[in-house]
């Protein structure tokens, strides 16, 4: 006998065999003599009760997720020597690791050779994956000493008991007693951020502000609403001796573009959320493209399948969100009586949400408007409400002569407003 990958020797019991145990459960099993030598000679052990007594005690007290039912230890007779012998077989919940130290390299053995070793990060990344698939919310969180003081404050405000059979049921503690990585999304140490950004101007050159928001999801929540509160300006008008007060974007808007951002992004990448805001526009670009078999049709209309299920399902509990599916459609509808709207663009590993402001829009139109003929007020005005005009129809339009009507429209495609199209008699405009 020789040690090797799968067999070790020790000439009497050490409190370094866990790790012997660790390594064999995250690799592919193996044996542990205790009574051999190094040159594997049999020295026995003199006491094979106590010594049962202690590995029974240490496998169960000082490794987690729980390795017993994949060990065996008993009492095995070489060259008329009692020899202590645990059999390791491979774990279903790997990684194993020492309750001491954590999910960390300084934690977690693998066997190689017949050697135990530290894993890399990427090691205990691949263990975790091969044991809780891809699901990134149910694997087990790499960090395991959490906190959740915002949390605790989140569901005793809203008088709902957050222990750890609710942590449990809410799935932020695995069946083997470890926490997931929705535990870690919700403690204290969240490792994902928010990016915050203003801008001067309508592109990303000049910055006048920017901040970055970390901490448990539902701290980012709070605190990146209120710092967009800031840039939401007011717009007072009146109607007679009513004053009416418009934001540069509808409140409601604002919060599901939020809330779809935090619960609906990817988590597996580090990546951070980026929120920006410019003169005319407010955007949310979030890591994750769609889910499969979804498109971008599908969540126009509502109909949603959220990549973090039990996320989803913590913020629907505490009335963060209502249904699922309904924040796209809230969306346009808060612009349904506004001639610019919310657009969504999606590539395979984003999605961007682009909020329109209504007060620069309507400040600009109104400006723009200034600078136009009564002639091409009342092209425009046509336009808003048909697909295309032809030069007959303005001339019928605004009573005017062909010369006329060809020299408005083609001063309103050098300032932007239209497009041509077609040719000759064919020659359609619409609005750019």
């Amino acid at each position: 006998m020789i040690e090797n990958e799968i067999t070790e020797f020790k000439r009497e019991y050490v409190d370094d065999i866990k790790k012997s145990v660790i390594a064999f459960a995250n690799t592919n099993g193996g044996s542990i003599f205790i009574g051999i030598d190094n040159d594997g000679t049999p020295v026995g052990v003199e006491d094979t009760d106590d010594c049962q007594l202690k590995l029974s005690s240490s496998l169960h007290d000082s490794i987690r997720p729980d390795v017993t039912m994949f060990t065996d230890i008993k009492v095995v007779v070489m060259d008329g020597k009692n020899i202590v012998k645990i059999s390791v077989q491979r774990g279903t919940a790997r990684p194993y690791y020492l309750a001491g130290k954590g999910v960390r390299p300084e934690g977690i053995y693998i066997r190689q050779g017949s050697a135990n070793v530290p894993a890399s990060e990427e090691r205990i990344l691949n263990l975790i994956r091969e044991t809780a698939g891809d699901n990134y919310e149910t694997e087990r969180s790499l960090t395991q000493e959490l906190t959740f003081n915002t949390a605790d404050k989140y569901f005793a405000e809203r008088s709902l008991p957050f222990g750890t059979e609710q942590k449990r049921t809410l799935h932020l503690i695995s069946e083997d007693g470890t926490y997931s990585n929705l535990a870690l999304l919700l403690s204290d140490q969240c490792e994902h951020t928010i990016k915050f950004a203003v801008f001067e101007g309508s592109v990303k050159t000049n910055f006048k502000d920017r901040r970055e928001f970390s901490g448990s999801l539902f701290k980012q929540l709070e605190e990146t609403y209120s710092y967009i509160g800031q840039f939401n300006h007011i717009r007072s008008e009146f109607e007679g001796l009513r004053r009416i007060d418009i934001y540069d974007y509808p409140i409601e808007a604002i919060r599901e573009a939020l809330l779809n951002s935090i619960v609906h992004r990817e988590y597996s990448y580090s990546a951070s959320t980026l929120i920006s805001i410019f003169d005319d526009r407010m955007e949310f670009v979030t890591i994750g493209g769609l889910p499969k078999g979804i498109s971008a049709n599908d969540i126009m209309l509502g109909i949603s399948v959220p990549r973090n299920k039990n996320l989803a399902e913590v913020f629907y509990r505490l009335h963060l969100i209502e249904a699922y599916g309904t924040g796209l459609p809230k969306i346009n509808e808060c612009y349904s009586e506004s001639d610019v709207k919310p657009t969504v663009e999606i590539t395979d590993n984003a999605f961007k949400i682009t909020l329109p402001n209504f007060n620069y829009c309507t400040v600009r139109s109104s400006k723009e408007s200034a600078n136009l003929s009564e002639r091409e007020k009342a092209i425009i005005d046509y336009l808003k409400d048909n697909a295309y005009i032809t030069r007959p129809v303005v001339q019928e339009l605004t009573k005017c002569s062909q010369t006329t009507a060809i020299s408005t429209l083609t001063r309103l495609v050098e300032k932007g407003y239209i497009v041509k199209s077609g040719n000759a008699s064919a020659t359609k405009y619409s609005l750019s």
